[in-house]
């Protein structure tokens, strides 16, 4: 495993696309980064938006990787060797995946049982003249919000209530409620702050080998099968970073279940996006029979995806999983890390810009988020994608039972080591809209048609298949085909 050592220096954007897929591919454990950095051809760089942050380069990086690794997979059980090519502006439109998909015409977000709770989640200013990002997008977080502020269901209300607060007092009192809220904090804040330096010190993708575990081949697979062909992936994940991980795994041919408690959905539009190639069952780990259902099902499943806090209290932490089930792969999304001061403290992509400095280094009249709103989630779920298949590999050759490692706080401090652009080359650039930089792509679902930013990279020869069937939630049994 590599480790990022804690800095107070501020980097320059020196290092080439080149070096930083090279350096990705040596966190991956790559054994040959360098050899593999060359299959990968990014065209374009930043800057793109009027960002200081090498926005489009992380992300065209962390694609052609994640095509690289998944192209390995294949090219170990039979497929013809492949480079992959990304186009840096096809990346950008990936950041903004959830503004320019819509959904039988209509803007996703236009979607939502409510939208004032995505329209109510922002920046708003405290009484120390600090800022502090609040989330309302579900029910729960914002009675939590709500509980606390007493205040009215709208921004303005919101907006009053915060100004009688501290903001560190306001961010504690929410999430001691459960809610999810974070006060704006400079870079050198966010490194002071025991949170900030668990989260420095560790790589962008931790890859452990957690227990031991058979040696699992990866059996040849036909011309017209896809890399990740027969590899069965259980999906207990929402939002953005977890599902549209394994939807990519999904999209190159894992078989897919996605398990969802009946009492917290995603949204219909949030499934439509990222349920591509999945079928969907409810499960409660609460509840005895669930879980029991749950604990048959692991035990054909290569691959359990997470994105949740707890489930130790529910047996489902990876080290009773692979107790259970030796030779599984467990991917872990997290906000602040599994482990660190901030472990059971919930997180969003906004709040880790808010804590790390990246929303200060963004400022306009006030702190802000990228031009492109969303920046980890995406990242995360590339990034989480690719290290499955490198673990699929390693598994392969030498078997064991894996742990990967991704949160949101990390891929922000990662993408800031990259370096900050000069602020007066990239203000006058214009701020992407709904228009697309690149291709979109549009299919039929079974909520609609919807239309969405086109597969972000391409093989030099083979077809990059398209996402799968959309389904809705509840429609499939807890049990594997």
């Amino acid at each position: 495993m590599t480790s990022n050592a804690l800095t107070m220096t501020e980097p320059t954007p020196e290092s080439s696309t080149g070096e930083i897929v090279s350096r990705l591919l040596h966190t991956l454990g790559d054994p040959d980064p360098a050899r593999g950095a060359e299959d990968i051809t990014i065209v374009g760089a930043d800057p793109l938006v009027p960002s200081v942050h090498r926005l489009a380069d992380a992300m065209s990086a962390a694609i052609g990787v994640f095509g690289r690794q998944t192209a390995e997979v294949g090219e170990q059980r039979g497929h013809p060797h492949q480079r992959v090519q990304v186009q840096a502006g096809a990346a950008i439109d990936q950041l903004m995946a959830t503004y320019h998909t819509t959904l039988s015409g209509r803007p996703l977000g236009a979607l939502l049982d409510d939208p004032t709770l995505l329209g109510n989640s922002d920046f708003y200013r405290a009484r120390d003249g600090r800022w502090i990002f609040i989330i309302t997008t579900y029910p729960h977080l914002r009675d939590a919000a709500h509980s606390v502020l007493r205040c009215g269901l709208d921004k303005a209300g919101i907006a009053r209530a915060t100004a009688c607060w501290d903001a560190f007092t306001l961010e504690e009192a929410i999430c001691a409620r459960g809610g999810a809220a974070c006060a704006v904090r400079s870079r050198d804040e966010w490194l002071a702050h025991p949170a900030g330096r668990h989260v420095a010190l560790r790589p962008v993708v931790e890859i452990e080998r957690v227990g031991e575990g058979p040696v699992r081949p990866l059996e040849p697979i036909g011309e017209t099968d896809e890399a990740l062909s027969g590899v069965r992936v259980l999906d207990l994940t929402h939002v953005i970073a977890g599902p549209v991980a394994v939807r990519l795994l999904a999209q190159f041919g894992a078989d897919v279940l996605h398990l969802s408690r009946p009492d917290r959905p995603d949204p219909i539009p949030m499934i439509a996006m990222t349920g591509g190639g999945k079928r969907n069952a409810y499960c409660d780990l609460r509840d005895e029979h669930d879980r029991a259902a749950f604990h048959d099902v692991l035990q054909d499943t290569d691959v359990f995806v997470h994105a949740y806090r707890g489930l130790a209290r529910h047996g489902a932490s990876t080290e009773e999983l692979v107790g259970r089930r030796p030779g599984l792969v467990t991917l872990e999304y997290h906000a602040w890390g599994a482990d660190g001061p901030w472990s059971e403290r919930g997180g969003f992509d906004q709040l880790a810009c808010s804590a790390t400095g990246f929303a200060v280094e963004e400022w306009t009249d006030r702190p802000s988020l990228p031009p492109t709103y969303l920046l980890n989630d995406y990242l995360a779920a590339y990034l989480g994608a690719a290290a499955v298949a490198t673990v699929l590999r390693r598994r392969a050759a030498e078997g064991g039972s894996w742990r990967i490692r991704v949160t949101l706080a990390g891929v922000c401090h990662w993408v800031r080591e990259l370096g900050l652009l000069a602020r007066e080359d990239v203000l006058d650039l214009p701020r992407p809209g709904r228009a697309s930089l690149a291709a979109l792509s549009t299919t039929g679902t079974d909520f609609g048609p919807l239309t969405e930013p086109a597969t972000p990279f391409a093989y030099s020869g083979r077809t990059v298949p398209q996402p799968g069937r959309r389904t809705p939630l509840g429609s499939a049994a807890l049990q594997w085909r």
